[in-house]
């Protein structure tokens, strides 16, 4: 059985974890519940079977949780987008209306992503989010390379049709 120090593995993975899931979900108590899930379930498969890669294991089970919480999220009816958040993430645009229209594609995107099949919103988030590259997203997701391609072109078709042809969705600032 393999001895983990879970002390020494959060505080060198939390940062990353936290910012994988913060990236996705825009707001503090998602991510602190997606936070708390990934480490317990990082714990569960670590009693499995032998963990050789931490890291890319916490952010795939990071990304697949933030995924998750996103699609609850959204199929609830009553939601209201709660952008307070967002006043604590640095921004290099420094004006107010490009702070909104950030604000708006990053909402946006959020709901793109939710509605596309769980593998290609991986393989997006895994790419674009995390910055891996397609060998490190293959192994994550034991696929191999050229699935990989083809998972992520797919994913970028439809959020680009999504984002051609669908109308704001509710809460979005017009301008």
């Amino acid at each position: 059985m393999q001895v983990i120090d879970w002390q020494v593995i959060v505080k060198t993975h939390g940062p990353t974890v936290w910012q994988t899931a913060y990236r996705l979900l825009g707001n503090y108590e998602d991510t602190a519940d997606c936070f708390q899930e990934t480490f317990v379930c990082a714990l569960e498969v670590s009693r499995r079977q032998r963990v050789r890669n931490f890291s890319a294991l916490l952010v795939r089970l990071a990304t697949s949780r933030a995924i998750d919480q996103l699609r609850k999220r959204y199929r609830k009816s009553s939601y209201n987008t709660n952008l307070s958040d967002w006043v604590n993430v640095p921004s290099k645009i420094p004006g107010p209306v490009q702070q909104v229209q950030s604000k708006e594609l990053a909402m946006r995107l959020r709901n793109a992503i939710c509605q596309l099949p769980q593998q290609e919103a991986k393989v997006f988030c895994l790419r674009y989010l995390s910055n891996m590259s397609y060998r490190q997203i293959a192994k994550e997701l034991e696929i191999n390379t050229n699935k990989t391609g083809v998972l992520l072109h797919r994913a970028k078709a439809k959020l680009r049709d999504y984002f051609k042809f669908s109308p704001k969705i509710e809460g979005e600032v017009i301008l």
